[in-house]
C-alpha cells in the first residue's frame, strides 16, 4: 500500500469524512457536519494525544454532481460510522486538471464514469496505486457499448430481447445490411416485424425510438432523458434512421412499466418500477416534484438474473432494467454505478454492505481485529430525536384460542334397557337430554375425573337423508333409540 504524502492523507487517526476541495467548491456540502478539511484534520491530529488508531481511506472519484448527490451524501454519511473507515471525497477540479499522481491516496476506489468524466485517467490512477475497486473500471468501458453490454448478458445466459445489431461506417452509411419495408426492417437477415425497438449503440445515446406498424396508425416513440415532465414523445416519422449503428431488437409488451433493479454486491438487489417512457412520454410525479416509482419483488429468478449481472459486469453497485412480459423477465440495459433515489432503507443497507466488503478486504492488511457481524449481531439502530436507539422491525407471534382442549370422544346409538332407566332417573325425559358428570352418576369405565355422559332422546331415531334411509327411520321408530356420546373433557 503506498504510503501517505501528506498528513491530511494520513491512514492514521480518527474517523473522519473530508473533502480534498477549495473553499469556493465546499458550498453544498455544509449538512454533513463530520465533513473537515485537511488542514483542519491536520491541526486535530496534533492537539491529540491519543495514540491514533488505523485507518482505511475509501476515496470517490467521481463527477461533482455525483458526489454532491443525495444518495451518494447519505450513504457517504453512513459508511463513515464504521470505526475504521475515513472517506475522502476527489475534488472534481483535481480529476479533470491534476496528473494521477497528484491525486489523493486510498486504500478502497469508490470511481465511476459519468458525462465528462476522464475514465482513461482513473484507470491508470487505479494502475499506481493499486486500491481496492468496489466498481471495476476496464468493464466500464464495456457498459458504454449497448452491443458488448447485450454479448456479455447473451455469453452469461441472461435472458434478453431479440436483437441484430446494424453497423454503419461513418464514411459509406448506405452500405449496410439493411432492408426497409413498410411494416419490417430485416437486418443482416434478421427479420423485425413493427413495433420494434431502435437504440444507438453508445449507451450514452439515450435517443431511443420505437417503431409502429400502419394497423396502429404508423409513426414512432421516441424516448429520452427526462426533461421537465416528459420522457418521450410521438412522431409520424416511420421510417428508420438512416446514420449511425443501431441495435434493433423486438418490442417487449409489458404491463406498461419499467422495473428498475440496484444492486449492492452479488446478494442484495433493490427493485422499483416506474411507468414506461414509450407508453405516453408523460412523467409521473410526486407532491414533491419527484418521479413515482413503485416498490417491486423480484422472483427467485430475477434475484439470480441480478447476481449474474453484478459479478459479469464487475460492479458491485450496479443498476440495470428489467420487462416483465410474456411470463418472462428480459434485461434491456445495464447502466453500471447506479443508487436508488429517496430510500433511507436502501442508504442504510448500501452502506452496511459497502463497510463491511471494505472491512472484509481490507482489515487484515491493516491488522484491524475486525470481522463480518452475523445477521443476529446486526442489531437495527436507528437516530431517533433522543438519540440513537433499536428499531423494532416486527413482531412475529403464533396464536392459538385456549378455550377448547382435545377429548376423548366416543358417540353411539345404545337400544338397552338399563339407559333408559339412567334417563328417566334422572329426569332426561324433560328437555329429551341428559348430561352425567358426578361420581355417583357414572359407572364402569365411565368413571374418572373429568368424565362425562351425554345422552339425547331420538324418538324417530337418527337423522337420515335419503327417501330409502328415511323409510328405514319409519321402520325402526318403535325402537326409540338414544344416541349417547361419552367423551374424556
Amino acid at each position: 500500500m503506498s504510503e501517505p504524502s501528506s498528513p491530511g492523507e494520513s491512514q492514521c487517526g480518527a474517523p473522519r469524512f473530508f473533502v480534498g476541495c477549495a473553499e469556493d467548491e465546499s458550498e453544498g456540502l455544509d449538512d454533513c457536519a463530520s465533513m473537515r478539511t485537511d488542514m483542519e484534520l491536520y491541526e486535530d491530529d496534533l492537539e491529540d494525544d491519543s495514540p491514533p488508531e488505523c485507518q482505511i481511506v475509501v476515496g470517490i472519484c467521481c463527477m461533482m454532481k455525483k458526489s454532491k448527490s443525495k444518495p451518494m451524501t447519505q450513504i457517504l454519511e453512513r459508511l463513515c460510522k464504521f470505526e475504521y473507515i475515513t472517506v475522502v471525497i476527489f475534488p472534481e477540479d483535481v480529476i479533470l486538471n491534476e496528473p494521477v499522481e497528484k491525486w489523493p491516496l486510498c486504500d478502497c476506489l469508490i470511481s465511476f464514469h459519468s458525462k465528462g468524466f476522464p475514465l482513461d485517467k482513473a484507470v491508470s490512477y487505479a494502475k499506481l496505486r493499486n486500491p481496492l475497486l468496489i466498481n471495476d473500471l476496464n468493464m466500464q468501458y464495456y457498459i458504454q457499448d449497448r452491443r458488448e453490454v447485450y454479448r456479455i448478458l447473451q455469453e452469461e445466459g441472461i435472458d434478453l430481447p431479440r436483437y441484430a445489431v446494424l453497423n454503419r461506417d461513418p464514411d459509406n452509411p448506405d452500405e449496410c445490411n439493411l432492408v426497409e419495408g413498410e411494416d419490417q426492417v430485416e437486418v443482416n437477415g434478421e427479420v423485425f416485424l413493427k413495433p420494434f425497438v431502435e437504440k444507438p449503440v453508445s449507451a450514452e445515446d439515450h435517443n431511443v425510438y420505437i417503431y409502429y406498424p400502419t394497423s396502429a396508425g404508423g409513426g414512432s416513440q421516441r424516448l429520452f432523458r427526462k426533461i421537465g415532465s416528459r420522457s418521450s414523445v410521438y412522431s409520424p416519422e416511420s421510417s428508420v434512421r438512416k446514420t449511425g449503428s443501431y441495435i434493433y431488437e423486438e418490442f417487449m409488451p409489458t404491463d406498461g412499466t419499467d422495473v428498475k433493479v440496484y444492486t449492492v454486491g452479488p446478494d442484495y438487489a433493490h427493485a422499483e418500477a416506474r411507468k414506461s417512457p414509450a407508453l405516453d412520454g408523460k412523467v409521473e410525479r410526486d407532491s414533491e416534484g419527484k418521479e413515482i416509482r413503485y416498490p417491486v419483488m423480484l422472483t427467485a429468478m430475477e434475484k439470480l438474473v441480478a447476481r449474474k449481472v453484478c459479478l459479469a459486469f464487475k460492479q458491485t453497485v450496479c443498476g440495470f432494467d428489467l420487462l416483465r412480459a410474456n411470463g418472462h423477465s428480459y434485461v434491456c440495459d445495464v447502466n453500471g454505478f447506479s443508487f436508488v433515489k429517496n430510500s433511507m432503507k436502501y442508504y442504510d443497507d448500501c452502506a452496511k454492505i459497502l463497510g463491511n466488503i471494505v472491512m472484509r478486504e481490507l482489515a487484515p492488511q491493516f491488522q484491524i481485529p475486525w470481522s463480518i457481524p452475523t445477521e443476529a449481531e446486526d442489531i437495527p439502530i436507528v437516530p431517533t430525536t433522543s438519540g440513537t436507539m433499536m428499531e423494532l422491525r416486527c413482531v412475529i407471534a403464533v396464536i392459538r384460542h385456549g378455550d377448547r382442549t382435545p377429548k376423548q370422544k366416543m358417540k353411539m346409538e345404545v337400544r338397552n334397557p338399563m339407559f333408559f332407566e339412567l334417563f328417566e332417573k334422572y329426569g332426561g325425559y324433560k328437555t329429551g337430554k341428559l348430561k352425567l358428570k358426578k361420581p355417583k352418576q357414572l359407572y364402569g369405565h365411565f368413571s374418572g375425573i373429568n368424565r362425562k355422559v351425554q345422552l339425547t332422546y331420538l324418538p324417530h331415531g337418527q337423522p337420515k337423508t335419503s327417501s330409502e334411509e328415511e323409510g328405514m327411520r319409519i321402520a325402526d321408530r318403535e325402537t326409540c333409540p338414544l344416541w349417547l356420546e361419552s367423551c374424556c373433557a
